[in-house]
């Protein structure tokens, strides 16, 4: 039970009852929702605020599923959302190419303290920026200070006249070079960096010969069985099903914004399921994927910076996770992931046991009050879940 919906019970209740429940702890108040019944009290919440489509599901210490889904797929047509609908993985993508450089040091074809420069001489330079002083370490950790440079839209206008535009890898690396590095040396600060990212894929291709998600796809989504992760490349589409993207601009302005190919596509064109998206937290972090040394340098937190702290309050970023506290005690690890109207929020615990993950397909960014209350609301979702004793199969 939440404890704002305790202290309702008991104002309700009155003195009276308060007294009677000191005499005879049997009759104690009523029991609060259950952990079902809060999932899908959450994912109400959610499409409360506008979100037109939510779907979320838990999977419990025994491996039983809960899901729950509110909304619609389609404001044209009022399709029910799918609890099987595929959505832009987007970020949470992060986490696999971590995992696969984690991996290529596991096996000793790097080295986290490799600099840029000694797997792409030259690339990262001009402008303050030296690839000399950053290491793999940093771009994983965003503590590189690389700016970024990624086009987007913030208009329907731009967002019609971008989304089917082509950037290649190098092209948006070289973008960010034409800007000063964040106000911090390499290691001494934390700014999110996309860029980084785009270094990291570029380098696991040098160190084994192959695209990154070529690797990804045969280091961790093969030998998990993820058949309903893929990378889309250059298409603008999704598989079926899936719930129609929304980008809110403004009062009136809500935009589907399901046709576009991501500024990113190396790393933002993946698209998954919540049941995919569990099952890989679950096994990186149960270790199945990383032996236990890489696991534990993968956990090692820096504070984010004040501004991400507003979405992740006391958040930590390690290699490709963030590390954020549970109302009920300890912590729990996750990457969301945003891009063309998709919003996904994850959690799993610490041993792996229990995760949660719920993907909304609209993204409430016109202004900062709607992000935070978005964000909030799935945040709340994922603490409810992953503090919850049981979760009955639905």
């Amino acid at each position: 039970m939440t404890s704002t919906l305790r202290k309702l019970q008991v104002m309700a209740l009155g003195v009276a009852t308060l007294l009677a429940a000191e005499v005879v702890p049997a009759i104690a108040q009523p029991a609060g929702p259950s952990p079902l019944e809060q999932l899908r009290r959450d994912t109400k919440a959610i499409h409360a605020l506008g979100v037109s489509g939510v779907q979320a599901r838990v999977i419990a210490p025994d491996g039983r599923q809960s899901v729950a889904t509110s909304g619609t797929a389609d404001l044209n047509t009022g399709r029910p959302v799918s609890s099987g609908g595929y959505f832009r993985m987007a970020s949470t993508s992060k986490t696999l190419v971590a995992t696969v450089v984690l991996q290529l040091e596991t096996e000793g074809r790097l080295s986290l303290d490799d600099t840029v420069d000694h797997w792409l001489p030259g690339v990262v330079r001009g402008n303050g920026n030296d690839g000399s002083r950053i290491t793999i370490r940093h771009l994983l950790q965003h503590t590189s200070a690389i700016r970024d440079a990624l086009p987007g839209y913030t208009t329907p206008e731009e967002y019609h006249q971008q989304r089917h535009h082509i950037y290649e890898p190098e092209q948006l690396v070289e973008a960010a070079m034409a800007h000063k590095p964040k106000g911090f040396l390499p290691g001494e600060g934390w700014a999110y960096s996309n860029t980084g990212y785009i270094l990291l894929d570029l380098i696991i291709q040098k160190a084994t010969g192959h695209p990154a998600h070529q690797e990804i796809d045969t280091r961790i989504l093969r030998p998990l069985g993820l058949d309903q992760t893929r990378w889309m490349g250059t298409s603008p589409t999704l598989p079926r099903p899936h719930a129609q993207a929304y980008q809110l601009f403004g009062p009136g302005s809500r935009v589907n914004v399901t046709d576009q190919i991501p500024v990113d596509h190396a790393n933002l064109s993946w698209v998954t399921t919540t049941r995919d998206e569990n099952r890989f937290l679950r096994a990186l972090l149960d270790g199945r994927l990383l032996p236990a040394r890489q696991l534990a340098t993968m956990k090692r937190t820096v504070p984010v910076s004040a501004e991400v702290q507003e979405l992740w309050p006391k958040g930590r970023y390690g290699l490709g996770l963030v590390e954020r506290p549970l109302g009920c005690g300890g912590t729990y690890w996750s990457h969301e992931g945003g891009d063309g109207g998709y919003i996904t929020l994850n959690g799993v615990t610490d041993d792996g046991r229990r995760s949660a993950v719920v993907s909304m397909s609209e993204a409430r960014g016109d202004t900062k009050e709607h992000m935070l209350e978005q964000e909030n609301a799935a945040s709340a979702l994922i603490e409810h879940a992953l503090c919850a004793r049981n979760f009955s199969t639905p």
